[in-house]
């Protein structure tokens, strides 16, 4: 079956709802989600949103100048000044839309520090903003008449020429992108989804490693269908890891321990109680999270631990409840009370800064296609993601993709003449353990060899032995009936190779990509 929208948005975390809000009021939108709106890695964001708000202490130069060191100044300036200025504009959008923030007894905004701010700037709502953001958004959506919602339906790939019969390389000069093959996870039916834009946001990469602070959904779809379409994606080799997890073995996705605990006052110390971060960093367990992560994982690895603790006993205990009620729950839950125990912690996959390669306009390389909010890279985070800064990122990039495609879309048409999807002569995978093994390995290798800490050694494994579960995988899909699961195997693959290669092209230590044969410069 055909279907037909001006807007096709896949993707269902902030930065795709608020595009499609934007454009909503200009056509028809498709809002494909592949599991149910409320399962992004917006709904799993504690600790909040970073922006300028109050101008007694704070401005725009210092968020800016925070943001370059924390990306090891391999952010796009440009990027950077653009996402902080117009910051505040999208704040009042959100709250347009039912956003509540936190504020204090005066009424002005409760502001909380994280790692590498060097004011107060980050807006909140409790520990689960997130969580109140993607409720609004969801109700938001919802009232839209424009707006056609599809839970449960799964993105196979995007429409190109290649699809018309045309040979398309990375060097031809107009691939242009007119919809996508989508999946109805109820009856495994193909559809055809032809639009005039399309917007990728579809999400992080947490689920290619073993241990992830990401719902499972985050498994690179948008990156991989990109990239396999001849699209251009970059900084793959910097994967964030949270310092924080909460360590309870066996968890996937690891529940997160926000930063803003630390920024609170929360202390690290290794399992015989003694802080170790004034070896590693004058900001203590303040400093950025790579910083952090590295030192974690130098402390376990030299000690043999399996975690390390967080601190908070020495806090009041009912501000503490007040201010992470969540947390504090879900930990009590766990046996440990946060106000009189310490919280086992370590890190866990958490954040990629790198992806689909886009301009200002939100634009990638392929026409007609946008991306935005985790799968884009903007240029915003370097080397490494400054601590609440990706929620807006998501906002201001979705509000240029929505101005940027409004203008274009009354020039644009369907491309009418897209062959059905194809699935003659396949049958259902002979044995289910073939892909549920290959995405146990998958994650096993991306952890041991292309985590925290690389080296040329460890990449190069992980390239032979991606290589093979590549080849077993791409002759496994021609052959059998598409299903969430393959297609999700087959990203995983996809984006692991890219962020493995991206790693072994980088000669340096730098940001979040920490090669042992290449150590930083002093």
């Amino acid at each position: 079956m055909v279907k037909k929208y001006d807007f096709l948005v896949i993707g269902a975390g902030i930065a795709g709802m608020s595009f499609a809000l934007k454009v909503a009021p200009r056509g028809k939108v498709a809002l494909v989600c592949k599991s149910g709106l409320e399962e992004t890695n917006t709904f799993f964001a504690q600790g909040g949103v970073a922006s300028v708000t109050n101008l007694l202490v704070d401005n725009f130069e210092k968020h800016i100048e925070d943001t370059m060191i924390a990306g090891d100044f391999m952010s796009d300036r440009s990027a950077v000044e653009k996402v902080v200025r117009e910051a505040p504009a999208q704040i009042e959008e959100l709250i347009s839309w039912g956003v509540d923030f936190d504020k204090d007894e005066k009424g002005n905004f409760d502001l909380h520090k994280e790692g590498g701010h060097s004011e107060s700037r980050i807006l909140h709502h409790k520990d689960s903003t997130g969580a109140e953001i993607q409720a609004s958004l969801i109700r938001a959506v919802k009232r839209h008449p424009n707006i056609t919602v599809y839970e449960h339906h799964f993105a196979i790939e995007i429409l190109t020429q290649h699809h018309l019969g045309v040979t398309v390389t990375r060097q031809t000069p107009d691939i242009a992108c007119y919809g996508a093959y989508i999946m109805d996870m109820a009856t495994g039916r193909i559809d055809t989804f032809l639009s005039k834009v399309t917007l990728m946001a579809t999400g992080g990469i947490g689920a290619v490693y073993q241990t992830t602070t990401n719902p499972l959904v985050a498994t690179g779809d948008g990156i991989a269908m990109v990239y396999r379409a001849k699209g251009t994606v970059k900084d793959m080799e910097f994967v964030q890891f949270h310092p924080t997890a909460f360590y309870h073995p066996g968890d996937r996705p690891s529940f997160l321990i926000t930063e803003a605990m630390r920024g609170y006052g929360a202390v690290l110390r290794t399992l015989d109680g003694k802080e170790f971060m004034e070896r590693y960093d004058s900001r203590l367990s303040l400093a950025p999270r790579d910083i952090v992560a590295r030192a974690i994982d130098n402390e376990m690895k030299n000690r043999g631990d399996e975690h390390v603790y967080l601190d908070v006993t020495h806090k009041d205990a009912e501000t503490t409840k007040k201010h992470f009620p969540n947390i504090y729950e879900r930990c009590k839950g766990l046996g440990i009370d946060i106000t009189k125990e310490y919280i086992p912690v370590a890190p866990a996959a958490h954040y990629l800064c790198g992806g689909i390669q886009v301009d200002q306009n939100a634009c990638s390389s392929i026409e007609r296609l946008y991306a935005v909010g985790e799968c884009a890279c903007t240029g915003l985070h370097g080397g490494n993601r400054l601590a609440s800064n990706s929620l807006i990122e998501a906002v201001v990039y979705a509000d240029a993709a929505a101005k940027h495609s409004i203008r274009q879309i009354a020039s644009l048409d369907h491309q009418e003449n897209i062959p059905d999807w194809n699935d003659e002569g396949v049958r259902s995978p002979e044995e289910m353990v073939l892909i549920t093994q290959n995405l146990k390995e998958v994650g096993q290798i991306m952890s041991t060899y292309v985590g925290i800490v690389r080296s040329n050694l460890r990449l190069k494994r992980a390239w032979t032995r991606l290589d093979i579960l590549y080849e077993e995988t791409e002759s496994l899909f021609k052959r059998s009936v598409a299903s969430r699961d393959i297609c999700e195997l087959r990203n995983m693959i996809n984006v692991g190779y890219l962020i493995m290669r991206q790693a072994m092209e980088r000669k340096e230590s730098r940001g979040l990509h920490y090669n042992i044969d290449y150590p930083p410069k002093q």
